[in-house]
């Protein structure tokens, strides 16, 4: 038993059961024993690995992006390059490398990452060594004026609730204790006004997430946007609307039970792209983008064939390899998906569509 499990047990055993978005903030948030507080967990000796960390082609193709969103707005003298959850900052690197050579990008971005870990803060810090980089808990702190933005797999780590649609409403899914163990649960059957719109859709039986908290930092994005001008790239696994339970813990590469080890194993939920859409209602969004597509419209075979000619041997094949894990459909082509927003009346950013 993990000691964030003991802790939870014993907070269970004293209030009753708890929700599974608070299970997850605690798993992956708790100061002293959250996933994120006490370990970098990315890369092949942590739990996961994310595109930026498989080939710098994946950065380079999105600032250039985000990079040509800004000419198309002008080019502002001033404005935020934010990301949300930077992991160890590679992805930021990339970008900034890439638009080193767009003319006055650099010279006028204010680059702020919004991270709450401490421990990956400093991870950041060394990663982005020479560039000025401010640090936010929230979107809501960024710096004023425009903000152009982009979030890699951070949307997919925010609590999800669980609902199972019942005769008579439906039943959240909760974690409880079942011999001094932790054990899910489901609630009494009750109506959900925010679930109202899924009665049309769902038969008893099925299970919906819902994510208030990406819905809501998506609408301060959107909001920002609208007022400040700016665009926003959200790239994550998921679907156009939620459904079914995609809850999931992975440990050192490999999935394991959400419950078998709080705090110690990464928690993440699939993102429902519709209720980020629909959420984004101050801005433009463009329709939901497969990352292989996406990557291919911003030229990333052209980069790969460019950067293969001064490869050889074991770094070539491991070149090729991640071309095809970030691109292929049978890879991450597929299963990770792209949303841009935009303020009205702009262009969207290279590789969408309007």
């Amino acid at each position: 038993m993990t000691a964030l499990a003991d802790i939870l047990i014993r907070r269970i055993a004293s209030t009753g059961p708890i929700n599974i978005a608070d299970y997850m903030h605690e798993c992956l948030l708790h100061p002293e024993h959250g996933y994120y507080s006490t370990r970098d967990p990315f890369g092949t000796h942590g739990d996961f690995t994310t595109a930026p960390e498989i080939s710098q082609m994946f950065g380079e193709l999105l600032g250039l992006s985000i990079a040509q969103a800004w000419i198309d707005q002008g080019s502002p003298t001033l404005f935020t390059l934010a990301e949300l959850g930077p992991g160890r900052g590679t992805l930021m690197a990339d970008m900034l490398r890439a638009c080193a050579k767009v003319p006055g990008f650099v010279d006028a971005c204010t680059v702020c990452l919004v991270e709450a870990s401490d421990t990956l803060r400093a991870v950041q810090r060394e990663t982005l060594a020479g560039h000025d980089v401010q640090f936010s808990t929230d979107v809501q702190s960024l710096p004023d004026g425009p903000l152009f933005l982009i979030a890699n797999e951070f949307f997919d780590a925010l609590p999800v609730r669980q609902f199972t649609r019942h005769e008579n409403g439906w039943q959240e899914h909760q974690v409880g204790i079942q011999n001094n163990a932790l054990a899910l649960g489901l609630s009494a059957p009750a109506p959900i006004t925010a679930l109202n719109h899924r009665l049309g859709d769902t038969v008893p039986g099925d299970i919906v997430e819902i994510c208030a908290a990406g819905t809501g930092i998506i609408a301060t994005i959107s909001d920002r946007i609208a007022g400040s001008g700016g665009a926003a790239i959200i790239i994550d696994y998921g679907d156009w609307r939620s459904k079914g339970d995609t809850l999931q813990a992975v440990k050192s590469h490999a999935f394991c039970g959400p419950l078998d080890f709080p705090g110690q194993s990464d928690l993440t939920a699939h993102v429902d792209f519709e209720a980020l859409a629909l959420a984004a209602s101050a801005t433009q969004t463009t329709p939901l983008t497969p990352q292989g597509v996406l990557l291919e419209r911003l030229g990333i075979t052209h980069r790969a064939q460019a950067l293969a000619k001064s490869l050889g041997g074991t770094a070539l094949q491991d070149h090729i390899a991640a071309h095809r894990r970030l691109t292929h459909p049978d890879e991450m082509g597929t299963l990770f998906k792209a949303i841009a927003l935009f303020a009205r009346g702009c262009p969207p950013p290279p590789g969408f569509v309007a």
